[in-house]
Formats: C-alpha cells, sequence, structure tokens
C-alpha cells in the first residue's frame, strides 16, 4: 500500500457530570468542537494530516464523534449531562480506541504520530482510575510491554478540579502540559481559553506534521490566555 504520510491523531475527552451545568460551563464546552472545525476549514490543508475524535465521560464514557476527518462532517453531536466523574471510564475508553484508531489508520496506508489527548475536567475522579491511567500511558520501550501507542495526555482544570491530581495525568511529563483555570477565574472563560489553547496546537502541530516537522506543539505561559495557568516546568 502506497505510503500517505503522516497522520496526527487529536481526542478531545470532556467531563459532562452534573456539575458541568454550572456557570455555563457546559454550553461552553460545547462550542469546543465546532471552533476546532471553523480553524480546520480555514486551513484545508491540514485536513490531510490532522484527525480528530470527541469522547464525553461521567460514570461511564461515549465516542460522541469517532476519530474523523472534521471538514467531512455535517452535523457535530452535542454534549449533554449524566452522572458522576469516572476518570477510570475515560481512560479504558481511550485506550481501545487508541488502539482500534491507530490499527486502522496503519491499515490505510498512513504512519501515525503520537496520538494527543486534552482532558477537560471541573471536578474530582469519583472513582480509583490509577490502574486504567497506568493501562494507557505506561510503555517500556526496551522490552516492548505496555501500551505501544501510549499518548501525550494534557489535562485541562477547572472550578473544583484538582490540580493535585491533574498533574498526575500529565504525561509525558517532559512533553505534556497542565493548563489550569486561574483562582477566581469564570469557569466558562477558562473553558473558553482551554479552546483556544486547543485549536492553536491542532494548527501549530499540522502545521509542523506538513512541513516535515514532528512533535505535539502546545502553547507554554506567554502563549495563553489570562484565565488560564500553565505548568510545564514543575518537574524541573
Amino acid at each position: 500500500m502506497p505510503d500517505q504520510g503522516i497522520m496526527l491523531p487529536f481526542y478531545l475527552v470532556v467531563d459532562v457530570s452534573w456539575s458541568m451545568q454550572q456557570s455555563g460551563k457546559l454550553d461552553a464546552a460545547r462550542n469546543i468542537l465546532p471552533g476546532v472545525a471553523d480553524a480546520l476549514a480555514k486551513n484545508p490543508i491540514l485536513n490531510d494530516k490532522v484527525r480528530f475524535s470527541l469522547i464525553d465521560f461521567s460514570d461511564d464514557a461515549t465516542v460522541l464523534v469517532p476519530l474523523c476527518d472534521l471538514s467531512q462532517q455535517n452535523t457535530l453531536p452535542s454534549l449533554e449531562l449524566r452522572g458522576g466523574t469516572s476518570y477510570g471510564a475515560a481512560f479504558r475508553l481511550l485506550r481501545q480506541q487508541l488502539e482500534s484508531d491507530v490499527a486502522q489508520l496503519r491499515s490505510d496506508g498512513y504512519r501515525v504520530h503520537r496520538p494527543a489527548v486534552f482532558f477537560i475536567s471541573d471536578g474530582e475522579p469519583t472513582d480509583d482510575w490509577k490502574d486504567a491511567f497506568v493501562a494507557l500511558t505506561e510503555y517500556d520501550k526496551e522490552t516492548g510491554t505496555g501500551f505501544r501507542w501510549y499518548p501525550v495526555f494534557v489535562p485541562c482544570g477547572v472550578d473544583a478540579a484538582d490540580r493535585d491530581v491533574l498533574r498526575l495525568l500529565v504525561h509525558p511529563p517532559r512533553k505534556s502540559k497542565l493548563y489550569m483555570m486561574k483562582t477566581g477565574a469564570d469557569a466558562a472563560a477558562a473553558i473558553r481559553a482551554m479552546t483556544e489553547v486547543l485549536i492553536s496546537s491542532v494548527l501549530a502541530s499540522g502545521q509542523s506534521v506538513a512541513t516535515g516537522g514532528s512533535g505535539l506543539i502546545l502553547p507554554g505561559s506567554g502563549d495563553v490566555p489570562a484565565d488560564l495557568d500553565v505548568e510545564d516546568d514543575w518537574l524541573s
């Protein structure tokens, strides 16, 4: 099969637990995917380099938009409230999807760049999630054990999200960053700011791949809206 080039998969994972109904957070989250779709429509060259998926989670997790070319989607589903905040449910579904999606892209002739996951939550997890996160992210290159297609995992927290918990989700530590709502900021505004971060990352990373570069490009502290804190050097 001919080489189709490199594809960069992005996954947006959004908390839809009941607390998201407060302060306009869910409405702000509902606008994320249309914002990404509009940005890609204005940069059609990236449609050959970027694929996108939307997953929501509460007590369970659901694939709302399977990995796709967003420019080919006539309608986009809406996020709907339900249940609690099971991080583990999101991590387990992500691992299944990553394994399936990467296999399909490779079967279609693409070389696949390390997937990127943007994970948005407004609260603390209500479950024991750590084993599921290890299964999603752990890989030993020397022995080939673990999950080969582990993602660059980018946690984004608003409101009651626990900064110390989300720090544990920054993976790999030297490639990812933590984006948190600043103390006293408006939660909906912080989610809109995270949308800007996501769009900037999709465009910059897609452009890099299109010009022969590699690697996820994430905005640093000098390039994000005022509603957000960025932690990218706390492990130094």
